[in-house]
């Protein structure tokens, strides 16, 4: 006749095993890559790998989908997988960002669109996909209108910022009207044909947006990191221009009156918190996740641990 004891073990065994099971499920369902309902009829796409606090959100410059975190010299050393080796991380796709030749993974909506509209589609995905905060929001271009008004909407949710190479408002004030309408142009990019192909593309209202940025709670304090390209753009645009690349309306020197502008709206960036640290010394053109992914991953691994250290967690 069987002990207590071993009658004890025998059972015991198999739940272990369950255990360890469910653990491992668990763990395969937590790393996914899927389409969320965000509410609307509308669904949008989502990747989230990776465990650990804070969550890092990544989000992409104009027409940019989350695979541009995928993107790098050489894919061991692209942001996305590098960050989920120390922490929970989520890209995403908003409307109308299309990859290569193919459609947007998220299901369209009303164009042009703002920042704001952004925040929302944005709150909305990662509440319904059950990703809480607090967030490490990181911004590119574009991107960092998009978590700067998040910041500022929702300040329970937001730990941290990396803003790269970020549009700001600031732009605007460093320019001239007569300036500002040219500049505006090129932000838009001329996506006639573009258009033609895929009604869907995603297009901005900037004024709107920085207007919407301006208008947004100021940041609370917390912290962040400015990374600016360093590369001028002068001679690439003289170089656009003599190519026919460019409208030829657009002034050969234009490039250089954007270089001046976007270092005074750099600057502006890095007063947006106390302590902010600015690194203008990138060896990098706008797209500096792609360009110095390292760069972007060693700053975004600096504001994770800073977060961890004001909760008292353990270092990475």
């Amino acid at each position: 006749m069987m002990s207590l004891r071993a009658c004890a073990s025998s059972l015991l065994v198999p739940f272990l095993i369950a255990l360890v099971a469910a653990a491992a499920n668990s763990a395969e369902i937590r790393d996914y890559a899927k389409r969320v309902d965000i509410g609307g009829g509308r669904k949008m796409y989502c990747e989230c790998r990776g465990a650990g606090s804070p969550t890092v959100v990544l989000v992409g410059g104009l027409r940019a989908s989350g695979e541009e975190w995928n993107n790098a010299d050489r894919p061991d050393r692209a942001v996305f997988p590098k960050i989920a080796e120390f922490t929970r991380v989520c890209a995403y796709d908003r409307p109308g960002t299309p990859i290569d030749d193919k459609p947007s993974r998220s299901d369209p909506a009303p164009q042009p669109t703002t920042a704001g509209n952004a925040v929302a589609d944005l709150h909305a995905l990662l509440s319904a996909a059950g990703e809480a905060g607090p967030y490490v929001l990181v911004g590119h271009s574009y991107g960092g209108l998009i978590v700067r008004i998040y910041a500022g909407a929702y300040p329970g949710d937001v730990s941290g910022l990396v803003l790269i190479d970020a549009l700001s408002d600031g732009l605007r004030d460093a320019e001239s009207p007569e300036q500002w309408v040219i500049q505006r142009r090129l932000i838009e990019g001329d996506v006639r044909q573009s258009l033609a192909e895929y009604p869907a593309l995603e297009r901005i209202d900037v004024d709107r947006s920085l207007d919407q940025v301006r208008e947004a709670p100021p940041l609370r304090s917390l912290p962040l990191v400015i990374l600016s390209a360093d590369r001028p753009w002068g001679p690439r645009v003289r170089s656009m221009v003599a190519e026919g690349k460019l409208p030829a309306d657009i002034p050969p020197d234009f490039g250089f009156i954007t270089d001046a502008a976007q270092e005074k709206a750099q600057e502006k960036l890095a007063k947006l918190a106390p302590n902010a640290e600015h690194i203008t010394n990138t060896n990098s053109g706008h797209d500096v996740h792609k360009e110095q992914p390292q760069l972007v991953i060693d700053s975004i691994r600096k504001i994770v641990q800073a977060v961890r250290s004001r909760k008292g967690q353990p270092p990475l």
